[in-house]
This record gives structure tokens, sequence and C-alpha cells, in this order.
């Protein structure tokens, strides 16, 4: 066997190729599944166990050998094809077809910039987070139902001490929380960016999707300032006679809570199938940041309160673009993505 490596390494100087053809036909014979190297690697099963680190040894310097030289020929070969001269001067120029940004880019750009003329900055954090920035400090209950393997993917679980779970962001309140931990008060801040949650996947639901959250803090805020924002917003995104309503719901991180909907832009509120014949269109959660998220974030519930809200980047695509299957978001479908070239 050492005679053979002996062989190849001595030969691998008159190895040549003239073509991309001749360079493939080399690299079957000494780097292919059936080459001389893999050859030498199955004869290698076989050697005395007292010599086994002395032909390992040389083993892989032939194989480093080899593809050095192989890639010295194909770098010469690139270089060669490189210097032809194939250029028609004469020719039409090919189409160059445009690209697009993506429909949710596209979107969630004008929702940032709806809110960045309302005065919010941006804030953004990491997608793998731990249990303490997710759920705890935003007042979810040791028990809740989000904290469940079958609701969130978890990276590395202890079921012993919850601090040490390390999981994909459920939501972008997270970010919310780190806002809260390093930012000087007042603070005003959006967080877009991508969740998970272990859902199957169909054509209205996926295991990640995107959201933007917002959170308000400061002396004195009150309900009647997150409607109009809200208000402002609806009729900023989907024009001037957009009417909102707010019906009372719960999150475990606002108190008291509500979901807003948006009277139906397809139907002008009369009633359709999109709306289900009811008018309204639910986009968003929001509400008045509980107390127990302040206190646990170290800010004076006393001193300062503040409003949150939240709503899916696909749920508004959906409404301004009527796509009926989530799955096309990111199914990289160019006829799909080829719609959107003039929608920004």
């Amino acid at each position: 066997m050492l005679e053979k490596i002996n062989q190849l390494m001595e030969g691998l100087k008159e190895l040549h190729a003239q073509n991309a053809e001749e360079l493939e036909a080399l690299r079957i014979k000494y780097l292919g599944r059936k080459g001389a190297l893999n050859d030498l690697m199955a004869e290698f099963r076989n050697v005395p166990g007292e010599q086994k680190r002395e032909m390992g040894i040389r083993l892989n310097q032939l194989k480093n050998a080899l593809q050095e030289r192989f890639n010295e020929l194909k770098q010469a070969v690139v270089s060669d094809d490189g210097n032809q001269d194939d250029l028609d001067l004469t020719r039409t120029p090919y189409p160059v077809s445009l690209g697009t940004r993506h429909p949710l880019t596209i979107v969630q750009n004008q929702i940032l910039d709806i809110f960045g003329r309302l005065g919010f900055s941006i804030a953004e954090g990491p997608e793998v987070e731990d249990d303490l920035h997710v759920f705890t400090r935003l007042n979810f209950a040791a028990d809740h139902p989000a904290r469940d393997m079958q609701d969130t993917f978890f990276v590395n679980s202890d079921e012993n001490d919850v601090t040490r779970n390390v999981i994909l962001r459920t939501h972008t309140s997270s970010v919310q929380v780190r806002a809260m931990e390093n930012a000087e008060l007042p603070l005003r801040v959006v967080c877009p960016g991508r969740v998970y949650r272990n859902e199957a996947i169909s054509a209205r639901a996926h295991c990640f999707f995107h959201q933007i959250e917002g959170l308000y803090i400061d002396k004195d805020v009150s309900f009647a300032d997150l409607k109009q924002v809200l208000l402002t917003f609806a009729r900023e995104m989907f024009g001037p006679e957009t009417k909102i309503r707010l019906r009372p719901s719960y999150f475990p991180f606002t108190e008291p809570s509500a979901e807003m909907d948006i009277s139906c832009n397809i139907c002008g509120g009369k009633g359709c199938s999109f709306c289900k014949h009811t008018g309204w269109v639910e986009i968003l959660g929001c509400g008045m940041v509980d107390p127990n998220v302040l206190e646990a974030n170290d800010i004076d519930s006393k001193v300062y309160k503040g409003y949150a809200f939240g709503l899916g980047v696909e749920r508004i695509t959906n409404l301004k673009y009527r796509v009926n299957d989530l799955r096309l978001f990111s199914e990289n479908d160019l006829r799909f993505l080829d719609e959107f070239k003039a929608a920004y």
C-alpha cells in the first residue's frame, strides 16, 4: 500500500488537463467514489494495527496533495477559458430582468415608515432567545401553554430551571424587553422581525412569520393615546376612510388588552367573503403595559405607564394584496414575486 501511495505522489506533477472535460475525468479517476484514493481508503482497513498511524499520515498527505493539484489544474483551465476572445460587440444586448423587493419587505417598510413619522425608532434583537426575555419578564405564568413544546421551538430545555431554556422567539416582544433594559425613558420603539411557532404549515398558518410590535413608555400615557396612534396608522396604511374598532381581549403583558379591527378595505365595510360578511377584519392586538411587566424590567409603574401593540406583516400583506396562501411568501416562486415589481 505504501508503494501505491508513493507512486501516486510522484506522478502528481504529470497530471494535466486541457479543458473542463479532461479535468472532470481526472477528478473521477483519482478523487471519485471509485477512484484511486477511495480504493486506498478501503485497503487501509486491512493494514496491521502497528502500521496504521504511519499509513494514515501518508494517506492524508496524498489526499491533500491530490486536492491541491486538482485545484491548480482547475484554476488553469478557468484562466484559459477566460482569455478566449469571444466578445461580439455587434450583438444585441441581453435584456436584464429587474428584480424586486419581497412583498413582505415592501409592506414592512411601509409600516415602519408610518410609525417612524409618528416618532418611533426601530429596535432589533436576536431570534434565538431565552425564557427570561420571551416569557418571564412579560408576565407569562409558569404553566402558561406558550411554554409547552407543542407551541414553542426549544433549542435547549431545562425543566428544573426555566431561566436556562433557550428557544426560538415566539414574538418580537422579547425585543421590547431588551429595549426596556437598555434604554432611557421615555421609550418609543417598534420591533420588526421573524418569529417562530410550532404549528403545522398550511395556507393559513406557518411555523415562522413576521411581526412588528410597538412600545411607548412615558409619564401620563393613556389608552386614548394608543387609540389615536392606531387610528392614524390604519388610515395611513389602508386609506383615509378606514374605521377602527377595539374589542376587549387578554394578553399576559397588557392590561387592559384589546384586539383591533379595521373596516374591510375590500368591500368598504359592507360585508364580503373576505371579512366573513361582518364588514370588519382583525389586524392587531394591543393594550396598556401591565404594571407587572414594568416592575419586572426595573421601571417604576407608579411613575411610568405605557402601551404596546403587535401586528403580523403577513396579515397586513394579505389585506393589501389579497394573497390567500401564506406558503407563497416563502416558496421563492418567481412568478409570484414578479407580480410586485411595481409595488414600491
